[in-house]
């Protein structure tokens, strides 16, 4: 349980964090989130932009034709006489007119006689505060402000100065609007702001002035809603607290249709790229300088940065950023969920998991971004998935290497190193705090040992005993027995425990016949070695015990077996020394192999019952019988207890 509750703890701990990180808005999650909003774009691609809008650019071809920027006013009104003539509906001018020139007059009379024409003005927000009084500029300010209260908690942009055209120019012109721009901290310019105040007023951006009279309004269907949205007309545009709103764009630059000043002069130009259009007359030449780093390009000329609102706010393509509120659920319930999920599967799995994750979070932004004009968050939850996974993996690699070498140092001298290694990959095999389990115990003694000891020296005692105990540890290590002890000469050991073993009585008893068949092996060799061999009796029980870690902790701990079936092991042990048997098992033992015996599947076995006793410390007697091979071949024999007296045994 600890194994997967701590991890869990962990993931969703980390989850919270970021899910406050979430709220405070995080800095560097903050410019990383930008980073991949400009990625949804660049993976998106270009896409068709809409026809009501066309580029006509002051490029380099103009410039090599008509000479250096800037190029006098009369050429200026001869580009405004030839749009009129082809019905352009709008035609927004993003040049400055700010200092007078001879060519006033011929300028304003084009613009007048166009009636459509839409001029800059430049808000300065650093300069001295200057208020202009003009009645032209008054003129078109937003006529109707609804809850400006709001501007109490969401104070408007500002502009303490402001750079004008001339004043016959904009006496003539349709309508004054801002060009400004508001790029973000790392120059990328991707909100639109929709309206500044001024002197007390708020004046809308060009290319919402151009959106208006394209569609025929009058000024008064212009109203803003502090800290909502603008009204323009039956549409309602949503701006975030400030008024801004996110730019769409269709693509990298030129993918607003363009054209060039030169071919519009020299009548290269069909007159239905301009009828009934929104014409946007701008540089896009490099040399003039007027670019801009947005998510789609690293330099795109303004003028299509005006095209692309103008084109979004008429065909309602808008980006709105997804509320907060919702960022945070989606940190929580993405973090949660993948907490309760990685901590039940593998490390490698798990990788493959959360990077699927990560790609299924990252899907639904895409999808929402381009199919619903929201933008979601993916740094806080991307970032969270991917920090959790590596977080909880290194918890649990650090644990589990930990839990790893405390089996392996627990385990490795009672079981082989197949077993160590499948207990640490399942280690809830073994139950270290101790539990009830049936196994068959095997006692091992040598028989006469210390008479033999006191015979020999004591390197030739050690030297013999390392040699037998060696071979017998070997063999019980090769039935896959856990070895719980040597207690001098005597060898305990059990089947069933730490892992399960369904055929726990059969392994004791095959380990136990090759042990005798190996100890007859070392008695030739220690004969002919002019030694004096030993001889051992076997004794098995099989009974439910406790199996554990036991002992005192942080001092000395064995797992070993403790209950009244393993002293009954070692009681039927001394008794082959009365019976002159060198294996003996109980009824409880033979019970668990009878059907095998009988069925021939543990063939060449004579069991023969040889008593029923009452061992000391048992109230019950307790069947007994001895054990050994036949000639291979040979069909099993049990020959059962005879019914007689209980003997009575008070030693071990």
């Amino acid at each position: 349980m600890k194994k997967v509750l701590v991890p869990t703890l962990i993931g969703i701990g980390l989850t919270l964090l970021f899910s406050l990180l979430a709220i405070i808005r995080f800095v560097p999650f903050e410019r990383l989130e930008l980073l991949l909003y400009d990625i949804r774009y660049n993976l998106h691609g270009k896409t068709v932009p809409p026809k009501e809008v066309v580029i006509l650019g002051i490029d380099d071809k103009s410039l090599e034709k008509y000479g250096r920027w800037p190029w006098e006013r009369r050429k200026v009104a001869a580009i405004i006489d030839k749009l009129s003539g082809m019905g352009a509906r709008v035609v927004l001018v993003d040049i400055i007119f700010s200092e007078p020139s001879k060519d006033d007059d011929i300028l304003a009379k084009s613009i007048r006689k166009a009636g459509n024409i839409i001029l800059p003005i430049v808000f300065d927000f650093k300069g001295e505060p200057r208020m202009v009084e003009d009645d032209t500029l008054f003129d078109n300010a937003i006529p109707m402000i609804r809850k400006a209260d709001n501007f109490k908690i969401f104070p408007p942009l500002s502009a303490s100065n402001i750079l004008l055209p001339v004043k016959k120019l904009s006496q003539s012109a349709k309508a004054l609007a801002y060009i400004n721009m508001f790029p973000d901290k790392d120059g990328v310019l991707r909100w639109e702001a929709l309206a500044i105040e001024y002197n007390g007023e708020m004046y809308p951006s060009i290319d919402l002035q151009a959106a208006r009279i394209y569609r025929d309004l009058p000024n008064e269907a212009l109203t803003l809603q502090a800290a909502e949205g603008v009204q323009l007309g039956d549409n309602f545009i949503p701006t975030d607290f400030w008024g801004r709103i996110l730019i769409h764009y269709y693509g990298p630059e030129r993918t607003i249709p363009s054209i060039s000043v030169t071919d519009l002069l020299e009548n290269k130009v069909e007159p239905s790229m301009i009828k009934d259009r929104v014409v946007l007359l701008g540089a896009t030449a490099v040399g003039i300088y007027d670019l801009r780093v947005t998510p789609t390009s690293p330099a795109m000329p303004g003028i299509e940065k005006h095209a692309s609102v103008v084109a979004s706010i008429l065909n309602n393509h808008f980006i709105s950023k997804l509320k907060n509120i919702w960022n945070v659920f989606i940190v929580l319930i993405s973090g949660i969920l993948f907490s309760l999920i990685i901590v039940r599967i593998k490390a490698i799995v798990g990788a493959i998991f959360a990077f699927g994750f990560i790609v299924i979070l990252y899907g639904i932004g895409y999808y929402l971004f381009f199919s619903k004009g929201l933008w979601m968050d993916l740094s806080y939850s991307g970032n969270n998935i991917l920090i959790t996974y590596f977080v909880i993996t290194a918890y649990r690699y650090a644990t589990e290497e930990r839990y790893a070498r405390q089996i392996r140092g627990m385990f490795s001298s009672y079981v082989t190193e197949k077993v160590v290694n499948e207990l640490i990959k399942n280690p809830e095999l073994a139950k270290l705090g101790g539990e009830r389990r049936e196994v068959t115990v095997l006692f091992s003694d040598v028989r006469g040992f210390t008479t033999f000891s006191e015979k020999h020296s004591p390197e030739q005692v050690v030297a013999i005993l390392n040699e037998y105990l060696g071979e017998m540890t070997h063999i019980i290590f090769q039935w896959d027995g856990t070895l719980d002890k040597f207690v001098g000469d005597e060898i305990v050991a059990f089947w069933g425990a730490p892992l399960p073993q369904e055929k726990h009585a059969e392994l004791a008893i095959k380990c136990a016949l090759h042990m005798t068949q190996r100890l007859t092996e070392l008695q030739e060799k220690w004969v002919k070695e002019g030694r004096v061999p030993l001889a051992a009796g076997f004794g098995l029980n099989t009974g439910e015990v406790i199996v554990g870690n036991i002992g005192a902790e942080g001092k000395k701990m064995d797992y070993t077996v403790i209950g009244d079936n393993v002293n009954l092991g070692a009681r039927v042990e001394g008794l082959t020394r009365k019976y002159d048997a060198d294996i003996i098992i109980t009824q409880s033992t033979l019970e668990k192999i009878r059907v095998l015996l009988n069925g021939g599947d543990l063939g060449h076995l004579k069991v023969t019952g040889l008593d029923m006793v009452a061992v000391k410390g048992k109230a019950e007697p307790v069947c007994i019988y001895g054990i050994s091979s036949m000639p291979a071949g040979e069909e099993s024999i049990i020959i059962e207890c005879e019914a007689k007296e209980v003997v009575q045994m008070t030693e071990k």
